[in-house]
């Protein structure tokens, strides 16, 4: 049997403090134990468990790996509003007028990520 991705894991200053971003980010839970003076936190969600780890170097250079996210039940630009409301900072906004594109957001601590269309919207421009 192949290897599987157990965990998908982040380098944090605040593992707690970001691991609460994401699991509000992708309706997900934050582990039952992860308390916040721990130096770590894990995030499950259905797409993927997310594994905080604190760190003592802050973040100086762009991602060598982000998450594309893609929301279920809103549209690309509610999703990008709800996480901008949560604390996200919009970077690079890549929307095209026909509709397609992507927004690239930071998280509260600048780690790169992007928000894709939904199933729906992609379906809506004969995209898959």
């Amino acid at each position: 049997m192949a290897s599987l991705v157990r965990h998908v894991t982040i380098d944090s200053a605040d593992p707690f403090a970001l691991a609460g971003f994401w699991a509000k980010a992708l309706d997900g839970t934050l582990e039952t134990d992860d308390e916040e003076d721990e130096p770590m936190a894990v995030v499950e969600s259905a797409g993927a468990s997310l594994l905080f780890i604190r760190v003592p170097d802050p973040k100086t250079a762009k991602n060598r790996v982000h998450l594309d996210i893609q929301p279920q039940d809103r549209t690309r630009d509610e999703e990008v509003e709800r996480l901008v409301a949560l604390g996200a900072t919009v970077l690079a906004d890549h929307r095209r007028p026909d509709g397609r594109g992507w927004v690239t957001l930071a998280d509260p601590e600048g780690g790169e990520f992007c928000v894709e269309r939904s199933p729906a919207e992609r379906l809506a421009t004969g995209d898959e």
